[in-house]
């Protein structure tokens, strides 16, 4: 191997990850709990000055978390997938889908002739 050596190809001497000195001050933070119905507690950090919400997706389960630990948000309702057929009878009833096909009924033998 030419050059030998144990560097990393790309890297020069003194060169580091970037400092706070490059980057300035970091705001600071406070450490505030959630927790999810399940359980989980999660402790995202907020800058001191912002007011935090009031929930948080929990990032074990995605579930809402609230800030009180005995109460937290109900999980969320998972609706089962819908045909477009489901979302059509949901809009109309079965005399307004009957009257509906005899017209379309109508419509196409009267085009037919």
């Amino acid at each position: 191997m030419a050059g030998g050596g144990s560097a990393i190809r790309g890297s020069r001497v003194g060169a580091g990850p970037m400092g706070e000195a490059e980057r300035g001050e970091a705001a600071p933070r406070v450490l505030i709990s959630f927790w999810c119905a399940n359980g989980h507690e999660s402790e995202p950090s907020f800058a001191v000055d912002v007011t935090p919400p009031e929930e948080w997706d929990c990032p074990r389960c995605g579930w809402p978390a609230g800030r009180d630990a005995d109460n937290p948000p109900a999980p969320p309702k998972i609706e089962p997938y819908k045909t477009h057929l489901a979302y059509v009878k949901e809009r109309r009833s079965d005399g307004d889908g009957g009257s509906i096909l005899d017209e379309a009924l109508k419509n196409y033998r009267d085009n037919k002739r």
